[in-house]
């Protein structure tokens, strides 16, 4: 970055509900994190992180941008968007700067579903935040996390429940925090990414491309909320913990899982991080697995009908939700 770059615009945000603050030479930049993270007027708290971001408007490269990458030394980051366009981030001083191009800068989109979750992804762990291989609605602000390896449905699942009325925050990665002994889940506004195959359980799909990934697999990649008409929401309270585990024929079994079989379920999806930060995702991540945990076991069956199955599972008493029924009998399900 120039030493006379000037970034006059700043503003503060919860990121994950870490305070969290941007100074930047571009509205457009502020306006991506504003879609992002939760702005924060007053009271302000400290801040714990600081992300500084410049735009040479003399730097004119174009989209499409190239597939980003990161490089890592010790508590150094580098992440890589374009020739000219980078950031680096410092784990222990929990400092981000970045110079980027104008034409990207301006990239609203791209900010919200690859720049931002990109540097919370690398960050986020410095402040303790624990980014999460899993899918997360809620009821209210009462959240159900999704747990499962990929292809074990919790995309698919995320949806259903969200078309049942729950809320949906997260189709893939959850970024859990654990502040003045509260726990909280959190959402980025990501596109949602489908199997090739959901159309089939969702017409809304059945007019929208796919594409094709690295592998050669088709999916869809969209917003959800205008195409399935669903609620997306920012962030909420973690309730509940669901392990999925796909299997074949029609089948629905649900059954408690140990905390220490779950705590080491969800330590084994987290990135490689610096001892420190290790220990603050283990303080949430031993929070978290302190909620009920709950393995479910399912088949083929359309997930619309796994999805009223799971929701049938809870129920309200004075606005708090618990998980009732762990039968599969027929007659157990709601007529």
């Amino acid at each position: 970055m120039k030493k006379e770059a000037q970034t006059p615009l700043h503003q503060l945000f919860l990121a994950a509900g870490v305070p969290c603050e941007i100074w930047t030479n571009s509205e457009s930049i502020l306006e991506a994190a504003r879609e992002s993270f939760l702005p924060v007027d007053e009271p302000r708290p400290a801040v714990e992180f600081r992300m500084r971001f410049w735009v040479d408007p003399e730097d004119t490269s174009q989209a499409p941008w190239p597939k980003p990458h990161v490089r890592g030394l010790e508590h150094l980051v580098f992440a890589g968007f374009d020739i000219g366009s980078s950031a680096l981030v410092d784990l222990r001083a929990r400092r981000a700067i970045g110079r980027f191009s104008s034409r990207m800068g301006a990239d609203r989109a791209y900010w919200t579903t690859v720049v931002f979750p990109m540097l919370l992804s690398i960050a986020g762990g410095s402040a303790g935040i624990a980014e999460i291989h899993c899918a997360c609605v809620a009821k209210g602000q009462n959240g159900l996390l999704l747990v499962g390896r990929s292809g074990s449905g919790k995309s698919t699942l995320s949806v259903a429940l969200s078309q049942e009325g729950f809320g949906f925050l997260s189709d893939d990665r959850t970024y859990c925090s654990l502040r003045e002994g509260r726990l909280s889940a959190w959402g980025l506004p990501t596109q949602l990414k489908l199997r090739g195959d959901a159309a089939a359980w969702f017409p809304e799909l059945r007019d929208e491309e796919r594409t094709d990934t690295p592998s050669g697999e088709q999916v869809f990649r969209l917003q959800p909320e205008p195409r399935l008409g669903i609620n997306r929401i920012r962030g909420c309270e973690p309730r509940w913990l669901v392990f999925l585990e796909r299997r074949e024929g029609a089948e629905f079994h649900l059954s408690q899982m140990s905390s220490s079989t779950a705590a080491e379920m969800l330590e084994d999806g987290l990135l490689a991080e610096l001892p420190a930060t290790v220990e603050k995702q283990s303080q949430t991540i031993a929070r978290l697995v302190e909620l009920p945990c709950w393995l479910l076991r399912y088949g083929s069956q359309p997930p619309q009908a796994v999805s009223r199955e799971l929701a049938y599972r809870f129920h309200t008493e004075s606005g708090d939700y618990a998980l009732v029924q762990t039968s599969t009998n027929e007659s157990d399900k709601p007529a």
